[in-house]
């Protein structure tokens, strides 16, 4: 509470370390940040922290927490999270939200989002994608207007599941070696 991307970055980096030291299998050099709902928030938020990730995947992900939280069907979350509403404490909402760092960001991402989802409104998609695209960061926007906060109908989820590996392969394969001459 009051730090949402402070700490629960710092668990991810370190995690991340963890699983690299214990697994030498893994390539941290061809490594991608996804996630949904709060873990998209905190994709949105990765991008303007750190770019140790060749590509990021946000579905469903917070962009602008002050917009959010006049358009959430939730609102007692935000205000016990950032200690209040945007107007009794907009430096708690704008210290962690993912669009104060746009300027930092330069990793590909695929946005998704669902066109029903009430938590977190398709518009945090829409502008998460119109900055990627303003900066001239490689992006795609998937979007799913007959879907909420999830993705639950199966032709949905079979294009979600297509489009994502699709993703991950284009910024992830491993880069083929030219054979000697």
């Amino acid at each position: 509470s009051g730090d949402w991307g402070g700490k629960p970055l710092e668990d991810l980096k370190l995690g991340w370390a963890a699983a690299l030291k214990k697994y030498p299998f893994l390539d941290g050099n061809r490594a991608c940040a996804l996630g949904a709902s709060y873990g998209g928030y905190m994709v949105n938020w990765i991008a303007g922290h750190t770019d140790r990730y060749r590509a990021l995947i946000s579905h469903d992900g917070v962009f602008d927490l002050v917009s959010k939280y006049g358009s959430t069907e939730e609102l007692w979350f935000p205000e016990w999270e950032h200690h209040g509403t945007p107007w009794d404490n907009r430096a708690a909402y704008e210290r962690w939200s993912p669009d104060q760092f746009v300027g930092n960001w330069k990793t590909p991402m695929l946005v998704i989002h669902g066109g029903k989802d009430y938590r977190v409104v398709e518009t945090e998609g829409f502008t998460s994608f119109t900055a990627l695209q303003r900066r001239g960061i490689p992006s795609r926007f998937l979007y799913f207007p007959d879907e909420n906060h999830w993705v639950l109908k199966p032709h949905n989820s079979i294009l979600w599941h297509d489009t994502v590996l699709d993703w991950l392969d284009r910024w992830l394969k491993p880069v083929a070696e030219t054979p000697a001459p």
